[in-house]
């Protein structure tokens, strides 16, 4: 099978963008004498000098004068919508192109372009990997017989490579020859001090003792460079190749770099154009009160000039159970401590932290433990969310290709993972067994391939029964050559690949993306039986086959992998069995209906939808209008497939400008009208008959300049609220009489019957002691049909489609052990005793849940026996006045997040300016307070604590009111949204009681607490009899 090029409009204008910027440039070449040397000698010229002349080739100077040159950059900037540059140098040239479009291609196709148009022939392409250098290398041998075609000659190109001595030879070629000449080569290879990568600057025996890079520099290349972006220092060496100037290309390019913009398609464009894969997103969570073993998991360690820290994840106590938080940690670090006394993390004191190998981190601990950079160890939840996201992916690939089969389009899906071993497993014989993630495989394909086989057409049926005794899934891993040595193709032993970019995450090895791109097209063959692969997260850049249709990454999430890079892989157009390319003129109306990627996310849909929409967001740098103008249009060109073109000059803006007022696209005062912004979303806008042959490139015009006048959204304006202090208010006597009498603090003495408490507790805890049963939500959604900048930057340019929850019977199995008596003594304040009786009395089926989930077990017996120690300790209780008083510093609040808005208001009776609330209930309340019968108030601060014996308690609001008819002057309230005390539970209803009698002993009659739901419940308790 052998993939099919054709002409795109698009590839074709960005070809013309750099074409045109030399506009006025004569078409020639330079031929110079470089040098003498020995020639071969032959029987035909045995009688000739053996010294021959070394003539070299090299690109024609720049004639054109820099008034010239920025003239036709900036006539390019505008036909292309693109904002003028006033750079002082002209070496520089950016074009952006989304991933998945075909940057390769329009590069080699501007290649053939300014070689017809000026006659330059000499061109380095430089990639910032060995990963993109061989995708590139790939495209150039795809692509060669389509471009023969096209111009009638083919493009000389080669790998540079200083570890093969004969492949120097080509870099004499490279010189000497007149046709077209490409060099590929990779920033490595020039940019570090090893003994090869010098290489380029020695003067060499294969090339008659000079330098590669002075032979390369007499031919004045132009320099194509592959992702600037990630070049870094890099960029001071590309003098030293002595170009005629640098094109730059990428999806994402840094701003401090990005010179001479002259062509942008970026994601919106693309999207938008149908010239990229639409994304599903099947988020996965596992609904699980975690923390059944030691979970660890080492981001990286950061060197500074002083120790090294580590950047470790674990879990932490929280009150609903435990979270995974990052920390940074130094040597002496203990995790007990530093999870809030997390049973498992017992014994991890850090002894070690070592970033002295240059493959990986390590950590040590003094139990004996070790964790490299990206390992994770002790997380039983994740082999579990392992096995739903291949199931999930299988049952997506399923859903996809029996649909698809019948269009003749293969459909691949694509695990990514971070070690062989759980693919592939070796016993000391060189055995190749089935690793985890095989295993897992294999047993949910079989099952999920019974479900489906049933329901299925008869010729899907067919192609399913061919490949009942073939391999369905392969891995393509890093190759352990040693290891492997005398053993066949089909045998070879894998290893994990060496991560020479810790912050990337990539690999250079060679030898495995050959293997990736020899089987490219060999993969996208129906006959070809494998449609499942598992490959190195290092390798990932290695993949760029266009039916990928699932990508999976089952490795644990690296903050430095951007979900653009997770999806980069999988946005190209497919291809059916024939090599066609299935794009919009193919399929028109069903084109995201094929052309769409699903992505099984470890994480909600909703959280991988917004950071990846941010992503986008961030990178865009696009112009818009808002306002029709005659400039926005004149002087472009539009040009169709057939090769015709119709500039836009004063009469044809004219046309465009009626038809926008024919179709209140325009307003009286030629504003951008809200039916133009629905027409964009929705695709539907309306084409001027003068336009009928340029359709596309009419609508793509119109998206372009008024991409960003969607439909407006209510921006209501929001101001940080960072701090709060308290204003006049707080000063006003009526205040500080109130403050005066509720700031005395006080101590209380409990008696209870412990008897009784027992046997409340056990039966408390044989009624409702229940452990959760793990579940799995699955929750997907999907781009909108039409993507424009405003909804990434609101992030609703995708939309959920439907929510799943499965609940499962089996548990995570325990590991770690707990001192179960006292864990629950120590958050109920009970002693070991009287929480051994409960627990030694309560029914077997009961207790037997702690093995599954020992954390959640602790959690809930100890809440539902503080909650009758809480019913139980009401009626004994009494306070005391002390001493101590409450300071006023409790009312200055350093480092809140309010926003007017949202949750914060602006106040004119609060001893605050602005009021951050907790809850509409809370916010309803307060707006009522400001407008009714009170004087001043305030809610009370955090440092106002109440203590009881179920933890302490914070009162919500203390309020003077201004009525002298009503019974109370003074009120502190505590707001809820029920008044019903059966709907409080125990522990919350036992505070309030407490706060009761803690009011009472502190003040007099004219201060009353109470629970109210609303003002209006409050003014009824203040004119009660």
């Amino acid at each position: 099978m052998k993939l099919k090029f054709k002409k795109q409009q698009y590839q074709e204008n960005a070809a013309q963008a750099v074409v045109r910027c030399f506009e006025g440039q004569s078409k020639g070449f330079r031929k110079e004498l470089t040098g003498r040397r020995e020639k071969e000698i032959t029987l035909a010229n045995w009688q000739e000098s053996n010294i021959e002349d070394i003539v070299s080739f090299s690109n024609n100077k720049i004639e054109l004068l820099n008034d010239d040159l920025r003239r036709n950059i900036r006539n390019v900037q505008k036909q292309n919508n693109l904002d003028y540059t006033d750079n002082a140098e002209f070496e520089n040239f950016s074009i952006e192109m989304e991933t998945g479009t075909g940057k390769t291609y329009t590069y080699i196709k501007t290649m053939y372009e300014l070689n017809k148009a000026y006659g330059w022939s000499k061109f380095i392409v430089m990639t910032p990997s060995i990963a993109i250098r061989e995708g590139v290398l790939k495209s150039f041998e795809m692509t060669e017989d389509h471009f023969k075609e096209l111009y009638g000659k083919k493009i000389r190109y080669f790998v540079y490579n200083s570890n093969n001595s004969s492949n120097l030879s080509n870099i004499n070629n490279f010189a000497e020859d007149n046709n077209i000449q490409v060099m590929i080569i990779n920033y490595q290879a020039f940019n570090t001090r090893s003994k090869e990568n010098r290489k380029i600057y020695e003067e060499l025996d294969e090339l008659q003792s000079r330098k590669p890079i002075d032979i390369i520099k007499s031919t004045n290349p132009i320099l194509i460079v592959d992702e600037p972006q990630k070049m870094g220092k890099t960029e001071d060496l590309l003098k030293e190749f002595n170009p005629l100037f640098i094109l730059r290309y990428s999806a994402t390019h840094k701003e401090e770099f990005k010179y001479n913009m002259i062509y942008r398609l970026d994601a919106v464009d693309a999207y938008n154009q149908k010239l990229v894969k639409k994304i599903n997103v099947k988020g996965i969570e596992i609904l699980h009160d975690k923390s059944e073993s030691t979970y660890l998991y080492l981001e990286g360690v950061e060197i500074s000039k002083s120790d090294p820290v580590a950047k470790m994840e674990i879990e932490i106590k929280s009150s609903t159970g435990t979270r995974k938080a990052m920390k940074t940690l130094k040597v002496g670090a203990n995790l007990y401590e530093i999870s809030d006394g997390l049973e498992q993390y017992k014994g991890y004191i850090i002894s070690e932290i070592d970033a002295r190998n240059s493959q990986y981190d390590k950590v040590s601990f003094t139990n004996g433990e070790e964790i490299i950079t990206g390992q994770v160890i002790g997380n039983a939840e994740e082999n579990y969310m392992a096995k739903i996201q291949i199931r999930e992916t299988i049952k997506s690939h399923f859903e996809k290709e029996r649909e698809y089969y019948k269009k003749g389009i293969k459909v691949l899906s694509l695990f990514f993972i971070d070690e062989v071993a759980k693919y592939k497993i070796y016993d000391e014989n060189k055995h190749a067994h089935d690793g985890e993630y095989a295993k897992i495989f294999e047993e949910e394909y079989n099952n999920i391939f019974n479900e489906y086989y049933n329901f299925i057409d008869e010729d899907y049926k067919k192609y399913l029964d061919n490949l009942r005794d073939k391999k369905v899934h392969s891995g393509y891993f890093s190759v352990d050559k040693k290891a492997s040595k005398g053993l066949s193709d089909d045998n070879l032993i894998f290893m994990d690949s060496k991560i020479d970019d810790k912050k990337e995450g990539t690999s250079s090895d060679e030898d495995a993306y050959d293997l990736i791109m020899k089987d490219k097209e060999r993969l996208l063959s129906l006959d070809e039986p494998i449609r499942f692969i598992f490959s190195h997260s290092a390798l990932r850049e290695g993949w760029d086959n266009p039916n990928i249709f699932q990508i999976c990454t089952l490795k644990k999430s690296n903050s430095e992998i951007s979900k653009r890079q997770e999806i980069g892989r999988g946005l190209r157009i497919c291809v059916n069995n024939n090599g066609d390319r299935m794009d919009y003129s193919t399929l028109e109306g069903d084109f995201f209906a094929i052309n769409s990627l699903t992505v099984i996310a470890s994480e909600s849909y909703d959280s991988f939808a917004k950071s990846l929409q941010k992503e986008i967001a961030e990178n865009l740098s696009r112009k818009s209008y808002t306002t029709f103008s005659n400039k926005q249009f004149e002087g472009k060109i539009l040009n169709n497939l057939n090769g015709e073109a119709k500039p836009l000059d004063e009469k044809t803006v004219n046309q465009i400008y009626r038809s926008f007022i024919k179709n209140e696209y325009i307003d009286d005062n030629d504003n951008i009208t809200d039916k133009l912004k629905e027409d964009i979303a929705n695709d539907t806008i309306i084409v001027p008959e003068e336009f009928k042959n340029f359709k596309e490139e009419y609508t793509n015009l119109i998206k372009n300049l008024y991409t960003n006048t969607v439909i407006p959204i209510e921006n209501v304006s929001k101001i940080n609220v960072r701090e709060l202090k308290p204003n006049n208010n707080f000063n006003k006597q009526e205040f500080q009489d109130l403050w005066n009498k509720i700031n005395i603090k006080t101590i209380y003495e409990v008696n209870f019957n412990s008897e009784e408490l027992i046997e409340k507790s056990i039966k408390k805890l044989n009624t409702y002691l229940q452990i959760t049963k793990m579940k799995v939500r699955i929750s997907q959604g999907t781009q909108n049909e039409g993507m424009t900048d405003e909804q990434l930057k609101n992030q609703n340019a995708m939309k959920g489609t439907g929510t799943n929850t499965i609940v499962y019977n089996d548990f995570i199995p325990v590991t770690t052990k707990y001192d179960l008596i006292g864990s629950v003594a120590k958050e109920t304040g009970l002693t070991r005793h009287t929480i051994a009786e409960i627990l030694s009395k309560i029914e077997p089926k009961v207790f037997d849940q702690y093995q599954y989930n020992p954390e959640e077990f602790i959690r809930k017996a100890s809440n539902l026996i503080n909650e009758e120690k809480a019913t139980t300790i009401i009626d004994g209780i009494t306070y005391n006045k002390t001493e101590n008083r409450f300071d006023n510093e409790i009312f200055t609040i350093n480092n809140v997040d309010g926003r007017i808005g949202d949750n914060a208001i602006e106040v004119k009776k609060h001893i605050y300016d602005f009021l951050i609330t907790d809850s509409k209930n809370e916010l309803k309340f307060a707006k009522d307070l400001e407008n009714g019968e009170v004087t001043v108030y305030a809610k009370l601060p955090n440092g106002f604590k109440i203590p009881t014996p179920v933890g302490n308690y914070n009162p919500d609001w203390a309020i003077v009111l201004d009525n002298k008819n009503f019974k109370y002057i003074y009120f502190i309230a505590e707001t809820k949204g029920s008044m019903s005390t059966i709907e409080l539970r125990g522990v919350e209803q036992a505070k309030i009681e407490c706060a009761r009698k803690h009011f009472k002993a502190i003040c007099t009659d004219n201060v009353k607490y109470d629970v109210v739901d609303s003002y209006q419940s409050l003014i009824d308790i203040l004119t009660s009899n």
